[in-house]
Protein backbone atom coordinates (compact mmCIF):
# COMPACT_ATOMS: atom_id res chain seq x y z
CA UNK A 1 0.00 0.00 0.00
CA UNK A 2 1.42 3.29 -0.94
CA UNK A 3 2.65 5.87 1.78
CA UNK A 4 1.06 9.38 0.96
CA UNK A 5 2.95 12.49 1.79
CA UNK A 6 2.12 13.32 5.41
CA UNK A 7 -0.28 15.90 5.94
CA UNK A 8 1.14 19.28 7.63
CA UNK A 9 -0.10 20.31 11.28
CA UNK A 10 -2.97 22.35 11.64
CA UNK A 11 -3.54 22.75 15.29
CA UNK A 12 -0.48 22.19 16.91
CA UNK A 13 1.30 24.79 17.76
CA UNK A 14 -1.44 26.75 18.92
CA UNK A 15 -1.98 24.66 21.47
CA UNK A 16 1.34 23.73 22.97
CA UNK A 17 2.72 27.39 23.20
CA UNK A 18 -0.46 27.83 25.91
CA UNK A 19 1.17 24.89 28.05
CA UNK A 20 3.46 25.35 30.98
CA UNK A 21 6.90 24.77 31.78
CA UNK A 22 7.76 21.35 32.86
CA UNK A 23 10.82 21.81 34.56
CA UNK A 24 11.56 19.53 37.18
CA UNK A 25 8.66 17.31 36.29
CA UNK A 26 9.43 13.49 34.78
CA UNK A 27 6.87 11.89 31.66
CA UNK A 28 6.86 8.09 30.46
CA UNK A 29 5.60 6.94 27.29
CA UNK A 30 5.19 3.79 25.63
CA UNK A 31 5.48 3.63 22.36
CA UNK A 32 7.48 6.67 21.62
CA UNK A 33 9.88 5.78 18.36
CA UNK A 34 7.20 7.48 16.00
CA UNK A 35 3.82 9.04 15.63
CA UNK A 36 1.80 10.35 18.57
CA UNK A 37 4.16 8.65 21.02
CA UNK A 38 7.23 10.43 19.37
CA UNK A 39 5.88 13.69 19.40
CA UNK A 40 4.46 13.72 23.37
CA UNK A 41 8.13 12.58 24.50
CA UNK A 42 9.31 15.61 21.99
CA UNK A 43 6.67 18.02 23.25
CA UNK A 44 7.18 17.35 27.02
CA UNK A 45 11.12 17.56 26.69
CA UNK A 46 10.41 20.88 24.42
CA UNK A 47 8.99 22.23 27.35
CA UNK A 48 11.76 21.33 30.47
CA UNK A 49 10.16 17.63 31.64
CA UNK A 50 12.42 14.47 31.78
CA UNK A 51 11.14 11.82 29.16
CA UNK A 52 11.28 8.32 29.77
CA UNK A 53 10.61 6.28 26.23
CA UNK A 54 9.49 2.95 27.03
CA UNK A 55 10.01 1.17 24.00
CA UNK A 56 10.64 -2.77 22.96
CA UNK A 57 14.17 -2.53 22.07
CA UNK A 58 15.45 -1.97 18.54
CA UNK A 59 17.34 0.28 16.12
CA UNK A 60 14.32 2.78 15.85
CA UNK A 61 14.17 3.26 19.80
CA UNK A 62 17.56 4.26 19.14
CA UNK A 63 16.95 6.17 16.39
CA UNK A 64 14.42 8.22 18.73
CA UNK A 65 16.49 8.30 22.01
CA UNK A 66 18.97 10.03 19.84
CA UNK A 67 16.68 12.26 17.74
CA UNK A 68 15.20 13.80 21.31
CA UNK A 69 19.21 14.23 22.99
CA UNK A 70 20.38 16.29 19.88
CA UNK A 71 17.75 18.82 20.95
CA UNK A 72 19.61 18.70 24.77
CA UNK A 73 16.15 16.88 25.76
CA UNK A 74 16.91 14.86 29.27
CA UNK A 75 15.66 11.63 27.32
CA UNK A 76 16.02 8.08 28.65
CA UNK A 77 14.96 5.07 27.11
CA UNK A 78 14.07 1.76 29.04
CA UNK A 79 13.28 -1.62 27.09
CA UNK A 80 10.09 -2.67 27.07
CA UNK A 81 8.22 -5.40 24.98
CA UNK A 82 4.58 -5.44 25.76
CA UNK A 83 3.72 -8.22 24.25
CA UNK A 84 5.41 -10.24 27.79
CA UNK A 85 4.34 -9.54 30.79
CA UNK A 86 7.70 -11.02 31.82
CA UNK A 87 9.20 -7.96 29.94
CA UNK A 88 6.57 -5.13 31.35
CA UNK A 89 8.22 -6.35 35.21
CA UNK A 90 11.51 -6.49 34.30
CA UNK A 91 10.77 -2.80 32.97
CA UNK A 92 9.50 -1.81 36.52
CA UNK A 93 12.62 -1.23 38.08
CA UNK A 94 14.30 0.34 35.55
CA UNK A 95 11.58 2.70 35.34
CA UNK A 96 12.10 3.70 39.11
CA UNK A 97 15.06 4.09 38.46
CA UNK A 98 14.66 6.83 35.69
CA UNK A 99 12.32 8.38 37.72
CA UNK A 100 14.12 9.01 40.95
CA UNK A 101 11.70 11.50 42.32
CA UNK A 102 8.50 10.28 40.87
CA UNK A 103 6.34 10.18 37.83
CA UNK A 104 4.58 12.72 37.15
CA UNK A 105 2.85 11.24 33.73
CA UNK A 106 2.62 7.74 32.44
CA UNK A 107 1.37 8.37 29.21
CA UNK A 108 0.60 4.34 28.03
CA UNK A 109 0.19 5.48 24.05
CA UNK A 110 1.95 2.19 21.89
CA UNK A 111 -0.43 -0.04 19.96
CA UNK A 112 -0.71 -2.41 17.12
CA UNK A 113 -3.43 -3.03 14.97
CA UNK A 114 -5.29 -5.35 12.66
CA UNK A 115 -2.79 -8.13 13.57
CA UNK A 116 -3.75 -12.08 12.80
CA UNK A 117 -5.85 -14.02 15.26
CA UNK A 118 -2.82 -15.42 17.27
CA UNK A 119 -1.63 -15.57 21.18
CA UNK A 120 1.29 -13.85 22.31
CA UNK A 121 3.83 -15.81 24.81
CA UNK A 122 1.56 -15.42 27.71
CA UNK A 123 -1.27 -16.64 25.50
CA UNK A 124 -3.41 -13.17 25.16
CA UNK A 125 -4.79 -12.11 21.95
CA UNK A 126 -1.83 -9.86 20.65
CA UNK A 127 -3.35 -7.06 20.23
CA UNK A 128 -5.22 -6.60 23.62
CA UNK A 129 -2.37 -7.73 25.41
CA UNK A 130 0.49 -4.82 23.85
CA UNK A 131 -2.88 -2.29 23.79
CA UNK A 132 -4.36 -2.75 27.08
CA UNK A 133 -3.57 -5.62 29.47
CA UNK A 134 0.70 -4.70 29.53
CA UNK A 135 -0.15 -1.26 29.87
CA UNK A 136 -2.53 -2.07 32.63
CA UNK A 137 0.02 -4.30 34.28
CA UNK A 138 2.73 -1.43 33.43
CA UNK A 139 0.43 1.30 35.35
CA UNK A 140 0.05 -1.18 38.18
CA UNK A 141 3.73 -1.43 38.67
CA UNK A 142 4.40 2.08 38.59
CA UNK A 143 1.58 3.44 41.02
CA UNK A 144 4.30 3.76 43.81
CA UNK A 145 6.09 6.52 41.31
CA UNK A 146 2.89 7.98 40.11
CA UNK A 147 2.00 7.88 43.88
CA UNK A 148 4.85 9.85 45.35
CA UNK A 149 4.69 12.58 42.51
CA UNK A 150 1.40 13.07 43.50
CA UNK A 151 2.19 14.33 46.81
CA UNK A 152 5.73 15.84 45.84
CA UNK A 153 3.98 17.88 43.56
CA UNK A 154 0.24 17.74 43.91
CA UNK A 155 -0.96 15.68 41.17
CA UNK A 156 0.08 13.21 38.43
CA UNK A 157 -1.46 11.10 35.85
CA UNK A 158 -2.12 8.04 33.83
CA UNK A 159 -3.54 8.52 30.38
CA UNK A 160 -4.63 5.33 28.49
CA UNK A 161 -4.80 6.34 24.63
CA UNK A 162 -8.07 4.74 22.98
CA UNK A 163 -8.96 5.09 19.42
CA UNK A 164 -12.21 6.10 17.59
CA UNK A 165 -12.01 2.38 16.68
CA UNK A 166 -13.52 1.85 19.91
CA UNK A 167 -17.00 2.29 18.94
CA UNK A 168 -18.71 -1.04 18.06
CA UNK A 169 -19.50 -4.25 20.23
CA UNK A 170 -19.79 -4.32 23.37
CA UNK A 171 -16.20 -5.63 25.87
CA UNK A 172 -16.42 -9.16 25.79
CA UNK A 173 -15.18 -11.24 28.40
CA UNK A 174 -13.15 -13.59 26.51
CA UNK A 175 -11.26 -10.72 24.64
CA UNK A 176 -9.57 -9.56 28.24
CA UNK A 177 -7.98 -13.24 28.55
CA UNK A 178 -5.52 -15.67 27.76
CA UNK A 179 -7.81 -16.66 24.55
CA UNK A 180 -5.39 -15.47 21.94
CA UNK A 181 -6.04 -17.33 18.63
CA UNK A 182 -9.30 -18.47 19.69
CA UNK A 183 -11.17 -15.12 18.88
CA UNK A 184 -12.47 -15.27 15.56
CA UNK A 185 -9.63 -16.13 13.53
CA UNK A 186 -9.15 -14.02 10.35
CA UNK A 187 -11.32 -15.38 7.92
CA UNK A 188 -11.79 -14.44 4.64
CA UNK A 189 -12.51 -10.87 4.58
CA UNK A 190 -10.39 -10.27 7.65
CA UNK A 191 -13.31 -8.59 10.17
CA UNK A 192 -12.01 -10.75 12.94
CA UNK A 193 -8.55 -8.92 13.17
CA UNK A 194 -10.59 -5.56 13.51
CA UNK A 195 -12.91 -6.49 15.54
CA UNK A 196 -10.13 -7.40 18.38
CA UNK A 197 -8.66 -4.18 17.72
CA UNK A 198 -12.20 -2.49 18.81
CA UNK A 199 -12.29 -4.30 21.92
CA UNK A 200 -8.93 -3.32 22.58
CA UNK A 201 -9.74 0.10 21.82
CA UNK A 202 -12.91 0.06 24.59
CA UNK A 203 -11.11 -1.81 26.86
CA UNK A 204 -8.86 1.44 27.00
CA UNK A 205 -11.29 3.95 27.50
CA UNK A 206 -13.10 1.36 29.95
CA UNK A 207 -10.08 0.79 32.19
CA UNK A 208 -9.17 4.46 32.60
CA UNK A 209 -12.96 5.29 34.17
CA UNK A 210 -12.13 2.63 35.97
CA UNK A 211 -9.53 3.39 37.31
CA UNK A 212 -10.58 6.68 38.40
CA UNK A 213 -13.31 5.18 39.93
CA UNK A 214 -10.47 2.79 42.07
CA UNK A 215 -8.04 5.89 43.17
CA UNK A 216 -7.38 5.10 46.62
CA UNK A 217 -7.39 7.47 49.85
CA UNK A 218 -3.66 7.39 50.11
CA UNK A 219 -3.26 8.48 46.21
CA UNK A 220 -5.94 10.97 45.59
CA UNK A 221 -4.35 13.27 43.41
CA UNK A 222 -3.38 10.40 40.99
CA UNK A 223 -5.70 11.04 38.01
CA UNK A 224 -6.75 8.31 35.42
CA UNK A 225 -7.42 9.94 31.85
CA UNK A 226 -8.16 8.86 28.22
CA UNK A 227 -7.33 10.49 25.17
CA UNK A 228 -8.52 9.54 20.93
CA UNK A 229 -6.29 10.61 18.10
CA UNK A 230 -8.70 10.71 15.36
CA UNK A 231 -7.52 9.18 12.02
CA UNK A 232 -3.84 10.47 11.85
CA UNK A 233 -0.99 9.75 9.70
CA UNK A 234 0.89 7.51 11.60
CA UNK A 235 3.22 4.88 11.12
CA UNK A 236 0.89 2.28 12.91
CA UNK A 237 -1.07 2.26 9.49
CA UNK A 238 1.69 1.34 7.65
CA UNK A 239 2.80 -1.45 9.57
CA UNK A 240 -0.84 -2.86 10.02
CA UNK A 241 -0.58 -3.13 5.96
CA UNK A 242 3.07 -4.81 6.88
CA UNK A 243 1.93 -6.93 9.22
CA UNK A 244 -0.73 -8.41 6.40
CA UNK A 245 -3.62 -6.73 6.47
CA UNK A 246 -4.32 -6.48 2.79
CA UNK A 247 -7.16 -8.15 2.08
CA UNK A 248 -10.21 -5.69 0.83
CA UNK A 249 -12.46 -4.63 3.75
CA UNK A 250 -8.34 -4.00 5.29
CA UNK A 251 -7.41 -1.43 2.22
CA UNK A 252 -10.94 -0.51 2.84
CA UNK A 253 -10.36 0.61 6.36
CA UNK A 254 -7.05 1.75 5.98
CA UNK A 255 -7.48 4.04 2.71
CA UNK A 256 -10.29 5.69 4.17
CA UNK A 257 -8.22 5.87 7.36
CA UNK A 258 -5.33 7.60 5.40
CA UNK A 259 -7.73 10.36 3.57
CA UNK A 260 -8.86 11.62 6.59
CA UNK A 261 -6.46 11.76 8.45
CA UNK A 262 -4.52 14.60 10.06
CA UNK A 263 -0.78 15.21 11.04
CA UNK A 264 1.09 13.42 13.92
CA UNK A 265 1.30 16.36 15.97
CA UNK A 266 -2.55 17.08 15.52
CA UNK A 267 -3.35 13.42 16.32
CA UNK A 268 -1.07 13.85 19.23
CA UNK A 269 -3.49 16.58 20.96
CA UNK A 270 -5.66 14.45 22.70
CA UNK A 271 -3.00 12.77 24.38
CA UNK A 272 -0.97 16.15 25.17
CA UNK A 273 -4.05 17.45 26.88
CA UNK A 274 -5.17 14.59 29.20
CA UNK A 275 -1.77 14.46 29.84
CA UNK A 276 -0.90 18.10 30.77
CA UNK A 277 -3.43 20.70 30.38
CA UNK A 278 -3.64 22.29 33.50
CA UNK A 279 -7.02 21.84 35.23
CA UNK A 280 -7.79 18.58 33.61
CA UNK A 281 -9.83 15.90 35.80
CA UNK A 282 -9.70 12.27 36.37
CA UNK A 283 -12.17 10.56 34.54
CA UNK A 284 -12.08 13.36 31.48
CA UNK A 285 -11.69 12.42 27.79
CA UNK A 286 -10.01 14.10 25.27
CA UNK A 287 -10.01 14.02 21.28
CA UNK A 288 -11.20 14.97 18.22
CA UNK A 289 -15.21 15.33 18.44
CA UNK A 290 -17.53 13.56 15.62
CA UNK A 291 -17.45 10.37 13.86
CA UNK A 292 -13.69 9.57 12.70
CA UNK A 293 -13.45 12.80 12.03
CA UNK A 294 -9.87 14.84 11.88
CA UNK A 295 -9.73 17.71 13.91
CA UNK A 296 -8.85 20.20 17.54
CA UNK A 297 -9.11 17.62 19.79
CA UNK A 298 -11.45 19.01 22.79
CA UNK A 299 -12.98 17.32 26.26
CA UNK A 300 -15.59 14.69 24.72
CA UNK A 301 -18.81 13.78 26.60
CA UNK A 302 -18.44 10.92 29.09
CA UNK A 303 -19.28 7.08 28.19
CA UNK A 304 -19.59 5.49 30.80
CA UNK A 305 -21.11 1.99 31.11
CA UNK A 306 -20.11 0.87 34.79
CA UNK A 307 -21.34 -2.66 34.08
CA UNK A 308 -18.67 -3.01 31.46
CA UNK A 309 -16.05 -1.36 33.83
CA UNK A 310 -16.50 -3.44 36.06
CA UNK A 311 -16.26 -6.18 33.93
CA UNK A 312 -12.77 -5.16 32.31
CA UNK A 313 -11.39 -4.17 35.40
CA UNK A 314 -11.77 -7.16 36.87
CA UNK A 315 -10.94 -9.34 34.01
CA UNK A 316 -8.18 -7.26 33.35
CA UNK A 317 -6.42 -8.06 36.83
CA UNK A 318 -7.17 -11.59 36.71
CA UNK A 319 -5.17 -11.84 33.27
CA UNK A 320 -2.28 -9.41 34.75
CA UNK A 321 -1.82 -12.02 38.12
CA UNK A 322 -2.72 -8.88 39.89
CA UNK A 323 -4.62 -8.82 43.52
CA UNK A 324 -4.39 -5.70 44.71
CA UNK A 325 -3.72 -2.62 41.57
CA UNK A 326 -2.33 -0.12 44.02
CA UNK A 327 0.07 -2.72 45.90
CA UNK A 328 -1.06 -1.73 49.08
Amino acid sequence: MSRRNPPAPVHYDEVVSALPALTGLTVAVTGATSGTGYVLAETVGRLGARVVMVNRPSARADAALGALRVQEIDAHLVPCDLQSFASVRAAAPLLAHAAPNGLDVLANNAGVMALPDRPSGDGCDVQMQVNHLSHALLTSLAWPLLRAAARARGESRVVFHSSGARRGAPIRAESLGRTGGSLGGDGFLGTGKWRRYQQSKLANLLFSYALAERVPADSPAVKSLCAHPGPTATDLLGKAADAGAAGLLDRAILGRTRRAAHAAPDGALGLIMASLLPGADSGEFYGPPGMGKAGLAALLPPERDRAAEELVWSQTLTTIGVRDFFGR
